[in-house]
């Protein structure tokens, strides 16, 4: 019963590893859907939200306006860890319950993380692998441009605002360069699906072996 942690910067791939991941038949749990589903209308999160930052995070519907509340929050670590203050617990509880519900429905299931933030928030929990996807920057900020409409200033911004590459390849057992083509990404996916039980094997011990090398 696997327990993998998948991360990787904004533009990196991440969702077509985990969609290819889970075409092999591993349980996909995201972390980006559950701070949605922890966010809905009439959530203690949500009530949390609008106590600390305001009414004006809440949309007319009861919804949480997400673009009002980035908006106060982005650029001010201050706001930023009240913001993960709430959030986080919450997300925290309903991963282990989703990993726990995946583990009760068939206990031999490999399940994934899909998580942006590992290692802002979750590096020490007892991950089996931890999977980094990874594009170098500049080719990051080329596909916010491109693929997503974004101004270069904004598309740098983002990158910006979260941690380093360095900071994710130090914790990462196994790395899915995504820089070539979608049939270059997918075939190293392939392959660390193929190895997965030997790469399980080698781990021993709470510590990681960052620079475990490219699937």
């Amino acid at each position: 019963m696997p327990l993998i942690a998948l991360t990787g910067g904004i533009a990196s791939g991440k969702s077509t590893i985990a969609a290819r991941l889970a075409e092999h038949g591993a349980v996909i749990v995201d972390a980006d859907q559950i701070v949605r589903d922890v966010q809905r209308a009439g959530s203690p999160v949500l009530d949390a939200l609008a106590e600390e930052f305001g009414p004006g995070v809440i949309l007319p519907d009861g919804a949480l306006d997400r673009a009002a509340l980035g908006a106060l929050a982005f650029g001010d670590p201050a706001a930023v860890a009240r913001l993960n203050a709430i959030v986080h617990p919450a997300v925290r509880a309903e991963s282990a319950r989703r990993f726990a519900e995946a583990f009760a429905a068939d206990p031999g299931a490999v399940v994934v993380y899909d998580v942006p933030l590992l290692v802002e928030a979750r590096v020490d929990d007892p991950w089996e692998l931890v999977v980094v996807a990874h594009a170098p920057a500049a080719v990051r900020e080329r596909r916010l441009v491109e693929l997503r409409g974004m101004s270069e200033a904004d598309a740098g911004a983002r990158l910006a605002s979260q941690v380093t590459d360095d900071a994710r390849l130090a914790i990462a057992d196994a790395v899915i360069d995504t820089t070539g083509t979608m049939d270059e990404t997918l075939r190293q996916v392939d392959e660390l699906w193929s190895t997965l039980p030997e790469r399980l094997a080698a781990r021993s011990g709470p510590g990681r072996d960052p620079g475990a090398g490219v699937a």
